[in-house]
């Protein structure tokens, strides 16, 4: 008796102390735990070899006379890079940034489960920077799921996944950091004359050197933006000071199927008209108020300027709500808000001092 008693109480020691050990795990168990234990089957490292273009420094090359002697000179070589990505689909398509791929010659892309796969571009846009690649695996994937990234609440968590500094490479898990939403909308305009980094998303979750392509994702596990690009504290070091920026999703959803279709985004429409900056004579002239818009300097016969109505000499003020007051506005704006061939435009107009406003359809080049 005494001995069936004692099993017995040993018995239930030990489903007492299972029950407990699981109370424990399931209490640490949150929506961000969740979340992560989701996505992180759908991110991969990204190592990219690309060829890069150098000159050879011409010691003479303010020397009028001898410099003839010693032409510049063009070596290429090769370079290694890295990024982060994730899965889109079951069946290997992946999403990262433009600036991780350009140029590549050769992109491997590791998964969660250490296998490699060599990738290849399927899309590439340099204004969203946003890139999609295809990689060939044996079985179904995970994937992550989209957000609508204009239903963000400034505070609301944020968890950014990716490899940082390649730490993907030690043992093929991305590193997490978790954050909030700071804001978004931040609107930056053109970078390198190129990039339009428009209605952007800002985290303070952590993002560093190899996050760049990685995704930002809530709590419910979908990811709401592209990691991209830091504001940093150190010159060029590359480190996070809990300023990151990341691509809102809808923007790169729109892209998307183009992309993937094509290639490529086709932009190349025609609004049908030449302009240039106002400046303090035009300014004069006219009788503007302040230096600043568009002035019209020639309508194309026929065209979607004409059709719309537009002039020479009038002076455009604002786009689609957006004031311009600069050639530069223009081009942010028109990369920005990624319009298409059939898409119009409302164009606010001074003529005479009368302002008014202009519907113009884009119209293919």
């Amino acid at each position: 008796m005494h001995r069936i008693f004692g099993i017995s109480l040993i018995i239930f020691v030990s489903i007492s102390s299972l029950q407990a050990q699981e109370d424990v795990l399931s209490s640490r168990q949150n929506a961000l735990t969740r979340a992560i234990k989701k996505v992180v089957p759908a991110i991969v490292g990204i190592n990219v070899v690309s060829i890069q273009e150098y000159t050879y420094s011409n010691p003479f090359i303010n020397d009028e006379f001898f410099s003839q002697f010693f032409p510049k000179q063009k070596y290429y070589d090769k370079v290694k890079g890295l990024g982060s990505g994730f899965l889109i689909s079951d069946d290997g398509y992946i999403l990262t940034n433009e600036h991780v791929v350009n140029g590549a010659v050769e992109i491997i892309v590791t998964l969660t489960d250490g296998s490699k796969y060599p990738a290849k571009i399927i899309g590439m846009d340099k204004t969203v920077d946003v890139a999609v690649l295809k990689i060939t695996p044996d079985r179904k994937l995970k994937y992550i799921t989209f957000a609508d990234s204009e239903d963000l609440i400034i505070g609301e968590w944020a968890i950014a996944l990716g490899n940082p500094f390649g730490l993907f490479d030690i043992n093929n898990q991305p590193t997490v950091t978790v954050g909030v939403i700071s804001a978004t909308k931040r609107d930056f305009g053109l970078i390198d004359g190129s990039h339009s980094y428009q209605n952007m998303i800002q985290t303070d979750a952590a993002i560093n050197g190899g996050n760049s392509g990685g995704p930002l994702v809530n709590s419910a596990g979908e990811v709401v933006g592209i990691n991209t690009f830091i504001y940093s504290g150190s010159g060029g070091a590359k480190t996070n000071i809990g300023i990151g920026f990341a691509i809102p999703i809808n923007r790169v959803a729109k892209i998307l199927p183009e992309l993937k279709q094509k290639g490529m985004v086709d932009r190349s429409f025609t609004m049908g008209f030449k302009y240039q900056s106002v400046d303090r004579m035009i300014a004069k002239y006219l009788g503007l108020d302040e230096v600043k818009g568009l002035v019209v300097s020639e309508v194309e016969k026929a065209g979607p300027a004409e059709s719309a109505g537009l002039r020479v000499s009038d002076v455009i003020t604002k786009i689609n709500g957006q004031n311009v007051n600069n050639e530069y506005d223009f081009r942010k704006i028109i990369l920005g808000d990624d319009l298409r061939i059939g898409d119009s435009v409302n164009l606010e107009v001074v003529r005479e001092k009368k302002k008014f406003t202009l519907k113009l359809i884009l119209a293919k080049a």
